[in-house]
């Protein structure tokens, strides 16, 4: 039997949501109306999806028809996996894949992300479709 593998699509992230959130500091669980109240929540990335999706460059007086067949470009993802992401919690949708729960956010729902020092950043922006 093969191995299954979760593949996220588009400009969507692939979030583990950090455990404890639902209890409070001295132990006491906290039932899903009260989780609901809090706006934002907090998880690791796991993984991304390639970004959004970008239509071919068109020169001007070309009509859309004439384009040829281009591979697909994306605008890229500024979360990269391992980051520490604070999102807003209503823009999310919970997963579970083979026993473990996930939350899938859209990149525009993310607040902040907190990143090691030493990790590579891709702060640089080079489009691949310039």
């Amino acid at each position: 039997m093969s191995e299954k593998k979760l593949i996220v699509v588009g400009d969507r992230v692939l979030i583990e949501p950090l455990e404890g959130e639902e209890r409070t500091n001295v132990g006491l669980y906290l039932p899903p109306t009260a989780l609901d109240k809090q706006a934002v929540q907090a998880g690791t990335v796991v993984a991304v999806g390639p970004g959004t999706p970008v239509g071919p460059p068109a020169e001007l007086g070309d009509e859309p028809w004439k384009i040829g067949a281009t591979e697909a470009r994306y605008l890229p993802m500024q979360a990269q996996p391992g980051d520490y992401a604070l999102f807003f919690r209503k823009a999310s949708v919970e997963i579970t894949f083979e026993g473990t729960r996930y939350l899938v956010v859209p990149q525009g729902a993310i607040l902040t992300l907190v990143r090691e020092e030493g990790e590579e950043t891709s702060e640089e922006f080079h489009p691949s479709f310039l």
